[in-house]
């Protein structure tokens, strides 16, 4: 016998019959509701969530973050985005939208489809509306999310994507602002992406 034919043979001899296999995957059970449990999530990765009672609440939340931040009263947003026409922009006459794409000093604002409670994560779908490159060019990044869109795991999310008509050609996993440890093993923020992250939990 050759060497190769002692290898198979000594890993044939090793394989167990009837081995069951391990039931199916269950994420653990939350504590809290899934905005409380992501909210508490996000914020430990260095994320501010704010929880809204109505999408006609974020202009002015939108105003309140910038001006908190002595930021400018400018957002970015492209210009087919579905926030242009969900949110009533009017409610915040002092904001100002731009459609170009955003810089490492400017703020965007992005819709994510969903969001996953049990590690505070942003799930954006890539779309024509939606830009994967807009969640790492901009210093700052305001996130809206309905509260129904928040499911309890990834599998759940996945579940979601997977009964859709089409997929999308890139899904982003955003957790907390981006941040690297390369730099004499320090964190810092802002590293490949934004400096910071505000998510904006919308209830209806």
């Amino acid at each position: 016998m050759s060497a190769r034919d002692d290898i198979l043979s000594a890993i044939r001899a090793q394989r167990r019959a009837g081995v069951p296999r391990p039931a199916p995957y269950a994420s653990a059970q939350l504590a809290d509701d899934a905005v409380t449990a992501f909210a508490a999530h996000a914020t430990r990765a260095a994320a501010e969530v704010r929880r809204l009672a109505h999408l006609r609440d974020v202009p002015a939340a939108v105003a309140e973050i910038l001006r908190d931040r002595n930021r400018p009263a400018i957002v970015h947003l492209p210009a087919n985005s579905a926030l242009r026409s969900l949110l009533a922009w009017d409610l915040a006459p002092q904001l100002a939208l731009e459609a170009n794409a955003p810089g490492p000093d400017d703020t965007a604002i992005a819709l994510a489809p969903f969001a996953i409670a049990e590690t505070g994560t942003l799930v954006h779908a890539a779309r024509s509306d939606a830009p994967a490159s807009w969640h790492f060019r901009p210093g700052l990044e305001i996130a809206v999310v309905r509260a129904d869109d928040i499911m309890n795991s990834f599998e759940d999310v996945l579940a979601k994507i997977r009964a859709a008509p089409a997929w999308p050609s890139t899904l982003n996993l955003v957790t907390g602002p981006s941040r690297t440890g390369d730099i004499e093993q320090t964190i810092e923020l802002g590293a490949h992406g934004p400096k910071e992250l505000v998510v904006l939990a919308v209830d209806a």
